[in-house]
């Protein structure tokens, strides 16, 4: 009497393991490859899904979006420049039986390609464009990365290129050009003020000349500005009517 309740502990033991190996849960961003002996069988989830002890396996994958940071990779550009660059990749798991009987580890498999791709891609690309094209760069990595994944099941939806690390000596050069431009820009903007400048008191000059009347004018204004309250300087306004006479007779021969 006393084997009958061990006896039935173990089936329940047994019975408890089995089922524990049965049954399982995945969640809405799971699903499960079922290999059945061996065999490729289908792809469940998300929920509750019944397994055959013993003879199916299931490996779980994630749909999720994976943020993949690339180790910085020592570049030298078409220019003969070296350079150290790390991006980051978005990808996720579309096909998940392609990401498990595909490739051995689709995590890593898509880490090295985008590292080789990084350093292929840059290496083709000058330094300015690398600085000033950086949203044309990251398609191009996207569009090669993604067709390298893609059968694996696994869709590249975005690559960028997270920082460019110049040498000293190359960022001091990139100084003294900036600032050479930036002298070069006050010097052409100095220049327009003049010419534009030249041009109006050249028509200023015109107009004064057809108009004696508009000379006066402005030469009372002048001496106004100039006779302001703190001001010794006396001034005594001479018409130029005056002068005419001894300008018309210096004209003479």
């Amino acid at each position: 009497m006393e084997q009958i309740p061990v006896l039935l502990l173990v089936i329940i033991l047994f019975a408890i393991i089995i089922l524990a190996n049965a049954i399982r849960i995945l969640r809405e961003y799971e699903r499960g490859v079922i290999f059945r002996l061996g065999r490729l069988i289908e792809v469940k989830g998300p929920g509750l899904i019944l397994l055959i002890p013993i003879v199916d396996k299931m490996i779980r994958v994630s749909l999720r979006t994976v943020v993949l940071d690339v180790t910085p990779q020592d570049v030298i550009t078409q220019d003969n420049v070296s350079i150290k660059v790390n991006a980051v990749v978005y990808f996720r798991v579309l096909e998940p039986q392609k990401a498990i009987v595909q490739v051995e580890n689709y995590l890593a498999a898509t880490s090295q390609i985008s590292q080789t791709t990084l350093r292929s891609v840059l290496g083709q690309s000058e330094l300015d464009d690398l600085l000033s094209q950086r949203e044309k760069i990251n398609h191009k990595l996207q569009q090669i990365i993604d067709a390298n994944t893609e059968p694996w099941g696994v869709k590249v939806s975005n690559v960028e290129v997270k920082q460019i690390d110049l040498p000293q000596e190359m960022q001091r050069a990139m100084a003294k050009q900036a600032e050479a431009e930036r002298e070069r820009r006050s010097k052409v903007i100095a220049a327009e003020g003049e010419f534009q400048a030249a041009q109006r008191l050249a028509d200023a000059a015109k107009i004064l000349s057809e108009v004696p009347s508009a000379l006066t004018l402005r030469y009372l204004q002048t001496l106004r500005e100039i006779a302001t309250e703190k001001n010794s300087t006396t001034i005594f306004p001479v018409p130029i009517d005056l002068l005419k006479p001894f300008m018309k007779r210096d004209d003479q021969p």
